[in-house]
This record gives C-alpha cells, sequence and structure tokens, in this order.
C-alpha cells in the first residue's frame, strides 16, 4: 500500500519559520495527506491552513523522501512525502485539528528547533532546510 503526503517549510516575513506540534515537545513542519482527488500541491494550501493556520502565497517543490512502516498495524505501507518551501502569511492562531502547538523560529536557528520523534526523520527535516535555504 502507498499514501503521500505534503510538508511545508513554512516562511513567514523576513526569513521566520513556521513549526507545529501535537505534543509541545516534537517539533516539525506542517504535513497531511490528500482528501478525495487534490494534487499534492493542494494539499500542501490546505494542510498549512489546517495544522499551522497560515495561508501560502506560494510553494517551490524541494524534493521527496520515501519511508517504509517496518512494524505496527502500517507495516509495509510506503510513505512519499513532498516537501516544499512555502512562503506564508501567518493568520490568527486557530488549532482545531490534532495540532495543539505553533511556534515561529528565525529562519537561521530553525535547525535547533526540531525535534522529530526520531533520527532519521530529523535528518530528512534538516535536509529539507538546507535545500529550502534556512538552517
Amino acid at each position: 500500500m502507498f499514501r503521500s503526503r505534503a510538508a511545508g517549510v513554512c516562511v513567514a516575513g523576513a526569513d521566520q519559520l513556521v513549526l507545529v506540534s501535537h505534543d509541545g515537545v516534537h517539533w516539525g513542519f506542517p504535513t497531511g495527506r490528500p482528501e478525495g482527488n487534490e494534487s499534492i500541491e493542494e494539499t500542501l494550501h490546505r494542510e498549512m491552513r489546517e495544522e499551522a493556520c497560515v495561508h501560502v502565497v506560494s510553494a517551490r517543490l524541494l524534493g521527496f523522501a520515501r519511508g517504509e512502516c517496518v512494524e505496527g498495524h502500517e507495516e509495509g505501507l510506503v510513505l512519499v512525502r513532498s516537501y516544499w518551501r512555502a512562503e506564508v502569511e501567518m493568520e490568527p492562531w486557530e488549532p482545531r485539528f490534532e495540532i495543539a502547538h505553533r511556534r515561529v523560529v528565525p529562519g537561521a536557528q530553525a535547525g535547533e528547533h526540531l525535534r522529530d520523534p526520531d533520527g532519521a526523520a530529523t535528518r530528512i527535516s534538516l535536509r529539507a532546510l538546507a535545500e529550502a535555504r534556512l538552517g
């Protein structure tokens, strides 16, 4: 089985990075799955609005990462995530979905704030920052 996702390296204003968290401990890029027949770019726009309360003004595809679940109820599931540099405008913080926290950090310090649940995810996030010319 295969699932795609879109992740946004959201840049606001003068080189400020928007990060989100479910728990206030792990911080990363807003990301999500397509709904219905959405294109991956349409998914990016919707998910950034839903998860980070930002409006995507423009986006540039940075690349893709592929992973496979090796255990648990999704064992064997292949995940392909597109990474985008998204120029965004901040909207009022009104969390309505699974994301409970948002923070905005200087782009030059972005790598210090990323806290993915595992080392491989952190390495991919740091690579996306480099491709986006941040961190």
